[in-house]
């Protein structure tokens, strides 16, 4: 173990001293601003198309600083624009033919930074982002979610959304389900077919308050922050299992 990470510390050197830039490297130099980053996250991208690293030999990805500036550019059109990868790669593609892609949105309102993991699953961290933080009036989450405002009055008819208690606004929560059920409307999923997501997630919500509540009662002065973390670490988990129970199922029905 010890003398295979030396060996691949000095091919990574030998790598960025010639230009190229092992993926461990690219790790470090886009971590600073990505702190959610990771290596699985990278070669996500790969897979999809988006960066296509030169591979020595042996087969170890080489990534150029083109390479490491496309990755910015994907990292942060998602991070601060919520744009979907098939835009993305428009952007990207006419980037490659000498074109300038079309400007990134730099009005109106943000989308919450979610967390995501490599394989598109949410992390702990996710569930402390800040998204119930964020303040939209209707007409900027229909915007901001890229559905119209009937889709958007089946979601709160049908409990899905929800306007912020006391407010006339939505919060960011709020738009991520409004963008994923207008991505799901896509393929003919429309709201009333999303109910079992609702019944799923309330009868998870109670579990984890099973928990949660009597860490809260604790009466020392970490019971509140021992009780929050358990509910962020449980909810991501609990997400991570339902979509890998979900997947597994889709896979065995082949």
């Amino acid at each position: 173990m010890t003398s295979s990470s030396n060996g691949s510390g000095s091919a990574a050197t030998s790598h960025s001293r010639s230009g190229r830039f092992s993926i461990g490297e690219v790790l470090e130099q886009l971590r600073p601003d990505f702190p959610g980053l990771h290596i699985s996250k990278i070669r996500y991208l790969e897979t999809e198309g988006l960066v296509s690293p030169e591979r020595t030999p042996a087969g170890y990805r080489k990534f150029s600083a083109d390479d490491v500036a496309r990755l910015r550019y994907v990292l942060t059109a998602q991070r601060e624009h919520y744009l979907p990868l098939k835009v993305i790669r428009e952007h990207l593609d006419a980037m490659d033919r000498g074109l300038e892609p079309p400007e990134l949105p730099v009005t109106g309102p943000q989308v919450p930074r979610v967390v995501l993991s490599g394989d598109g699953m949410p992390s702990p961290e996710a569930f402390a982002a800040g998204g119930p933080e964020l303040r939209l009036s209707r007409a900027e989450l229909v915007e901001t979610a890229g559905i119209d405002d009937e889709l958007l009055q089946q979601l709160v008819d049908f409990g899905m959304v929800r306007l912020r208690p006391g407010t006339k606004y939505f919060d960011g929560d709020a738009l991520v389900i409004a963008k994923a059920a207008g991505e799901l409307a896509s393929y003919g999923l429309e709201p009333r077919h999303l109910r079992a997501f609702k019944t799923a997630a309330d009868r998870e919500v109670g579990l984890v308050q099973q928990v949660s509540e009597p860490l809260r009662r604790q009466r020392d002065a970490g019971a509140q922050a021992r009780a929050e973390e358990a509910v962020r670490e449980i909810a991501a988990l609990s997400v991570k299992l339902h979509a890998t129970l979900v997947k597994s199922g889709l896979q065995s029905g082949r």
